[in-house]
């Protein structure tokens, strides 16, 4: 197997061992060719060494690990984000199917992310992707999400999208454009779009956009939206809808 040149990021020395030392012991096939404590000093070495994988921490004095894109037109190597708990911060990477680990780091998802970096070709995709990282985390506001699509990866503007509709494991993503079918459930769109205006869980099945609702029916509990598309309105969520609807 191909060895997997990278390099790790974090300001604090320990934190940068013990990822180094994980990895000597459960991803053989990561050689870790620097560490650094900074993000110039890491920028420098990147162009040099040019690694296909860096650990970058988030949290680093002067500069913050997403803001790596102030330093390259272009990323040419996979990212693999490590950060304490926050909860914009999970939900920006969420948002922008970025990898990332939680320190203290989880040995299990730190081989499924070095795996999923191993089977990765798309340096293109990467690129849109942290940036769509980079203006989430920067703005605190949802403008736009990433959708894998039978192996496509897709950005979506989040003013289209005009409902979210539960398909067992899958979820299926109504578009002003087009519909796409992502690989996750309804809860994870739903916790994304927790505190976005307009967004509403409207049935077990159906996670709507206000602004594209047409009509309703009470008697049938239905909900007519933009496009023809028509939504279950479950009765348990009927008085929270029509608060949402009428104010």
């Amino acid at each position: 197997m191909k060895k997997i040149q990278a390099i790790i990021v974090d300001d604090e020395e320990s934190a940068r061992d013990v990822l180094e030392n994980l990895l000597l012991r459960f991803c053989p096939n990561v050689e870790i060719c620097g560490k650094y404590h900074n993000l110039p000093d890491a920028v420098e070495q990147i162009k040099t060494l040019k690694p296909h994988l860096v650990f970058l921490d988030i949290e680093m004095p002067k500069y913050a690990g997403f803001e790596i894109v102030k330093f390259f037109k272009t990323i040419s190597f996979e990212i693999i984000f490590v950060t304490a708990y926050d909860k914009y911060a999970i939900r920006a990477f969420e948002i922008s199917a970025m990898d990332y680990l939680l320190k203290p780091i989880d040995i299990d998802r730190l081989k499924n992310a070095v795996e999923k970096v191993q089977i990765k070709t798309n340096l293109l995709e990467t690129a849109q992707r942290m940036q769509l990282l980079s203006e989430t985390l920067e703005t605190k506001e949802i403008k736009n999400i990433a959708v894998i699509d039978k192996g496509f990866q897709h950005i979506i503007p989040t003013e289209t999208i005009i409902a979210i509709e539960a398909c067992e494991s899958y979820s299926i993503v109504h578009t002003l454009h087009r519909k796409y079918t992502a690989s996750k459930n309804l809860k994870h769109f739903e916790l994304l779009f927790e505190d976005a205006t307009g967004f509403i869980r409207i049935h077990k099945s159906w996670l709507i956009q206000m602004k594209y609702l047409l009509n309703y029916s009470r008697s049938e509990l239905s909900v007519n939206l933009h496009g023809g598309i028509v939504a279950k309105l479950s009765k348990y969520k009927k008085a929270e809808f029509e608060e949402e609807l009428f104010g």
